[in-house]
């Protein structure tokens, strides 16, 4: 599709100048390393990108997984978290069992990462979507994951609060609806960015044959803000990144136990 592309600039670099860190061989150390998508921005798409929340969410998060629990996370020289940005043609979307997409109502997908996608997933991967507002983000998202996994054998289905995700670590008993900073600013307090549109927060699931979440999708919400953000602002964080951080914690684990 003209105009769908991930741009060499742009993946060299994300939003907040910082380069980015590509895997290697010797990257993967057996402990946990957060891995970022960086997909092709579709020309009919809703959303700002690959590199919205990275990389402080990466980081953060990762921080917080070796904090609230036993999980080896993998670090650097200086103590900082190892945490990649890679595209679905790489070879070493293989070592992630974990892989995140923010922004996915941008998502596009050609036929070769389709593929990727689809038979990282079946192999037993995990994809976190999260960040996409609106019935039309949705139309989007819909069409271009369903390029990996059809709906017809894959039905997308809200995920229940019985789950074993929302109880994994935390005891979660909501799916929480959390603005980007900058928009609960603009909005004058409120949560939900596209109005009445996006009114209702979702999480929703494509589970493989067994019943595991294969991809865990987070609808009409931003917890890669809450991870982010946290620092910036204190009333934020005791709004949205508590309980933002408490699924997270269990999305991880969950991803690395099932």
């Amino acid at each position: 599709m003209a105009g769908a592309s991930v741009g060499a600039a742009q993946f060299r670099r994300g939003s907040y100048g910082e380069p980015i860190r590509q895997p290697s061989r010797t990257a993967f150390d057996g402990s946990f390393n957060f891995c970022r998508i960086a997909f092709r921005q579709n020309p009919r798409g809703d959303g700002g990108g690959w590199a919205v929340d990275w990389p402080r969410a990466d980081e953060n998060l990762s921080i917080r997984l070796s904090e609230l629990t036993k999980t080896p996370v993998s670090m650097d020289d200086s103590g900082e978290p190892n945490h990649f940005v890679l595209t679905l043609d790489d070879p070493f979307l293989y070592h992630c069992p974990f892989i995140m997409m923010t922004e996915v109502g941008a998502l596009y997908l050609t036929d070769s990462e389709a593929r990727h996608l689809r038979e990282y997933l079946l192999k037993g991967g995990f994809l976190w979507a999260d960040d996409f507002w609106g019935p039309y983000a949705w139309e989007v998202w819909a069409d271009e994951i369903g390029k990996s996994l059809p709906s017809g054998p894959f039905p997308i289905q809200d995920v229940t609060l019985d789950d074993v995700l929302f109880h994994q670590v935390h005891q979660v008993s909501r799916v929480i609806q959390i603005p980007s900073i900058n928009a609960r600013v603009d909005m004058g307090g409120g949560t939900s960015e596209r109005g009445a549109a996006s009114a209702v927060p979702h999480a929703r699931a494509i589970r493989d044959d067994h019943g595991r979440i294969m991809v865990l999708i987070t609808f009409n919400t931003d917890f890669g803000d809450s991870f982010e953000r946290e620092g910036d602002d204190r009333r934020y964080f005791e709004t949205f990144s508590v309980e933002g951080y408490a699924f997270g914690i269990n999305a991880l684990v969950y991803s690395m136990t099932h």
